[in-house]
C-alpha cells in the first residue's frame, strides 16, 4: 500500500505540520474541515504545501519521523525547493 508524507502550513513561513497517510485526499479534507481536534485545527494549519509519495506506508512513516526531527529551516527549504510560493497544491491530489 502506498504512503504519503505531507506538510501543511497556516501561511507562507507560518506554522507547519508534517503528517503521513495512505489517503491524502481524505486526510486533507479532515484537516481542512477540523474533523479531528488537535494541532492543525487549533493553529489553522490547512494549506497543503508539500507532498511526497512512497511505494510502502512503512517507508512514508520512516520519512515522516525523519522530517519531524529536522530543524524548521530545513523543512522550509524542502517546501521551497518544489513550491517557492507556498501555493496550495491540493489540486495535485485530484489531477490523477
Amino acid at each position: 500500500m502506498k504512503g504519503y508524507v505531507y506538510i501543511l502550513a497556516s501561511k507562507k513561513n507560518g506554522t507547519l505540520y508534517t503528517g503521513v497517510t495512505s489517503n491524502p485526499s481524505r486526510r486533507l479534507f479532515e484537516h481542512q474541515h477540523a474533523l479531528t481536534p488537535g494541532f492543525t485545527s487549533r493553529y489553522g494549519v490547512k494549506t497543503l504545501v508539500w507532498l511526497e509519495e512512497h511505494d510502502l506506508v512503512v517507508d512514508a512513516i520512516r520519512r515522516e519521523k525523519a522530517i519531524k526531527k529536522y530543524p524548521r529551516q530545513w523543512k522550509i527549504n524542502l517546501i521551497e525547493a518544489v513550491n517557492p510560493d507556498w501555493a496550495d497544491i491540493s489540486s495535485w491530489l485530484f489531477d490523477t
